[in-house]
């Protein structure tokens, strides 16, 4: 396995209208410190490569005592996944840096106060965020930034990239939205169309290359990536395993495949199907699959 996500509970100080892990907060209870440093003992048996993720992970007092832990197993990547709001403070920055945490993935989902604090339901959040970034740019730590995409934020994908140029972040993605827990519930108001956003997205990785970043998409099948085939998430994200609420999913690239994404009646003439995941199965059955035009060559990548 070439990395393992641990979920260390699902409490978090953000309650954002697309969280995919919807209201696990109120019927999984938290990991205790025990049972994270004995998943993290198992897991450094498997890999060297640990994400400490949630709900969020930096809302919990014991957090720094974790990462440690980790650290002191030998892990050689240390990712937290995070909303950013902590690392606002320099000390907590130091703290956590200190403790072996070598990369950071916050998560910004629009260039301004009013998108991202809006969508994520907490006032002051994007403030907070970007000052994170930024006081970990300054540490010079790894950050990896990640942007859902979703009905109200997805004109503004330029602004957001060039949001993260200016951060001087080392890499982004703009993740389209996955329709399950809160992004479920409210479909109408959270999920845009595919072919809506496509000319913005386009703008928005483009934004990125011509900076010298790396920039990526998750969930976007390559029917409607022409010209950025190369920037398509699912071509090197890792084999991960995922230790969730009280269940794992031992192969996660194996469940996009066969549980979590679906191909269309016209996928088998597209010349990607075999490298191609498809949709999270939630939009097409929402919206068909009218907007899915097979690609009939291939790019040079």
């Amino acid at each position: 396995m070439q990395r393992i996500d641990i979920k260390i509970g699902f409490d978090c100080n953000n309650k954002c209208f697309f969280c995919v892990q919807g209201d696990k907060r109120y019927h999984y209870p938290n990991k205790t410190t025990e049972e994270v440093k004995k998943i993290l003992g198992d897991a450094r048996r498997e890999t060297d490569s640990i994400v400490f993720t949630g709900g969020e992970v930096t809302i919990r007092p014991d957090f720094p005592e974790l990462v440690r832990h980790a650290a002191s197993l030998g892990f050689a990547r240390v990712q937290v996944q995070t909303n950013g709001r902590a690392f606002a403070s320099k000390k907590y920055c130091e703290t956590i840096v200190r403790a072996g945490a070598n990369e950071f993935s916050p998560a910004i989902h629009g260039p301004r106060p009013e998108i991202h604090d809006y969508l994520v339901n907490a006032a002051g959040a994007f403030k907070q965020t970007v000052m994170g970034i930024r006081n970990l740019k300054e540490m010079g730590q790894i950050v990896i930034m990640n942007s859902v995409i979703t009905r109200p934020n997805y004109r503004h994908l330029p602004e957001t990239a060039r949001l993260f140029v200016a951060l001087k972040v080392d890499q982004f993605q703009f993740a389209f939205v996955h329709a399950l827990g809160s992004a479920g519930k409210n479909f109408e108001m959270m999920v845009p169309r595919k072919s809506l956003i496509e000319p913005y997205l386009k703008r928005a990785l483009q934004i990125g290359i011509q900076a010298g970043c790396r920039v990526m998409t998750e969930a976007i099948p390559y029917c409607f990536m022409e010209g950025f085939e190369a920037n398509v998430a699912e071509r090197y994200i890792p084999h991960t395993k995922i230790i969730d609420a009280d269940w794992v999913v031992d192969d996660y690239t194996e469940y996009r495949w066969t549980e979590g994404k679906a191909k269309g009646p016209n996928c088998g003439e597209c010349a990607y199907f075999d490298e191609c995941e498809g949709p999270w199965k939630e939009y097409p059955e929402a919206y068909g699959w009218s907007e899915f035009i097979p690609r009939k060559t291939k790019a040079h990548v």
